[in-house]
C-alpha cells in the first residue's frame, strides 16, 4: 500500500510539476498559495492514513518548491540567494523557467526582471543539474517484496502426486 501512494504521489508531482512549467497562466503568486495549501491537504491525509513512512511525502518536494518558488520575493540579491538555497529539489532550468513564466494577477505584483533572472543563474552556476525541464511522469518506483520467512520446514512439506513432481529429490 505503501508503495502504490509513493507511486500515486509522485504521479501528482510530475504531472503539477509539468503543467506548471509549460502554461503561463499559472505561474503566479496565488497559484503558489493553492498548491500549497491543497499539497498540505495531502500530507495530511498522508498523516491520518498512517502513511508518512512511504515516502509520498517526499516525492512532492519539487512541487513543494516550487510553490514557494512562486510565493517568494523575486527582487534583491539576497532575494536571489533564499530562493537558490531553498530549491534544491529544482534544477535550475526548472527555476529559471518558471521566474520567465511567473505572471502577476495584480497590480501589487511585479513581472521578474531579467537582471534578477541572471542573478540566480550566477548563483546557481556551480550545480550539476541534469539538463531535463519536465518530469517523467510515467518513471515506476521499484516494487519491493518484504521477506518474510516461512515457519515450516523444508522437510515437513509433502508433496502429492498428482503434481507429477517425481524429478525432486529431497536433500
Amino acid at each position: 500500500v505503501q508503495q502504490v501512494f509513493k507511486q500515486l504521489f509522485y504521479m501528482i508531482n510530475a504531472v503539477a510539476l509539468n503543467n506548471l512549467l509549460l502554461r503561463k497562466d499559472v505561474c503566479s503568486w496565488s497559484t503558489g498559495m493553492q498548491l500549497r495549501f491543497n499539497i498540505s491537504q495531502l500530507e495530511e491525509w498522508l498523516r491520518g492514513k498512517n502513511l508518512q513512512q512511504s515516502g509520498a511525502a517526499q516525492t512532492l518536494e519539487p512541487l513543494i518548491q516550487a510553490a514557494q518558488l512562486l510565493q517568494l520575493k523575486k527582487k534583491t540579491s539576497e532575494d536571489a540567494e533564499a530562493i537558490c538555497s531553498l530549491c534544491t529539489a529544482l534544477t535550475t532550468q526548472q527555476i529559471v523557467k518558471i521566474l520567465n513564466l511567473y505572471t502577476p494577477v495584480n497590480e501589487f505584483e511585479e513581472r521578474v526582471t531579467v537582471a534578477f533572472i541572471r542573478d540566480i543563474q550566477t548563483h546557481l552556476q556551480e550545480r550539476n543539474d541534469p539538463p531535463q525541464l519536465l518530469l517523467d511522469f510515467k518513471h515506476t518506483f521499484p516494487v519491493l517484496f518484504p521477506f518474510n520467512p516461512s515457519s515450516i520446514t523444508m522437510d515437513s512439506i509433502h508433496l502429492p502426486a498428482a503434481l507429477n513432481l517425481e524429478f525432486l529429490n529431497k536433500v
